[in-house]
């Protein structure tokens, strides 16, 4: 992972250590090297392999906070993440990333706004407020079904609808539930 396609061609090594080295035929450099597992079908990856390494923390801090209405207080938010979880920030910078590409400056704002007064400092909880907008944002734009926007079938007589369903009492359908004729 992170790796594919960055070297037109790789070189796989087994070691005596039982440890797979991958490394790159041109210049000798190593790009991976695992574990050898007794299990079979396991999915072996380093999680440097995922990560962009090639910004410094700053510098991706500031390229996350750009992305923000406010990038002045987005920096902040991200400075309290970073003292949070200092060992998992460039994760976490990635995480809050990951919503700014799919998510509108206004929602990405809102989320900010409310995670800074609610005390939450974590990418995760700043997904969780998204989407809990993203959702709440749906439900205020579904229309309600109101008698204005019901318009006419064409082609339906006027007497069909205007016609009346039968109205029972609840007696008859607690009867029929029962067994007993009605």
């Amino acid at each position: 992972m992170g790796t594919f396609g960055k070297y037109e061609t790789v070189c796989i090594k087994e070691t005596e250590e039982r440890e797979l080295i991958i490394y790159s035929p041109e210049t000798g450099e190593i790009i991976a090297k695992h574990t050898i597992p007794d299990e079979k079908g396991l999915l072996i990856k380093d999680r440097k392999h995922s990560r962009d390494r090639t910004k410094g923390i700053d510098a991706f801090m500031n390229t996350v906070a750009e992305h923000f209405n406010d990038s002045e207080m987005a920096y902040d938010y991200l400075q309290a993440v970073k003292g949070k979880y200092p060992r998992y920030i460039r994760d976490q910078l990635q995480m809050i990333i990951k919503e700014t590409k799919t998510n509108n400056k206004e929602i990405l704002s809102t989320a900010l706004k409310e995670c800074i007064k609610r005390n939450l400092y974590g990418a995760t909880d700043f997904s969780d407020v998204v989407a809990y907008l993203k959702r709440h944002r749906q439900m205020e734009d579904t229309p309600n079904d109101t008698a204005k926007n019901v318009t006419r079938v064409k082609g339906v007589s006027a007497w069909v609808m205007e016609t009346e369903a039968q109205k029972r009492e609840v007696n008859a359908y607690t009867a029929i539930l029962e067994g007993d004729p009605v």
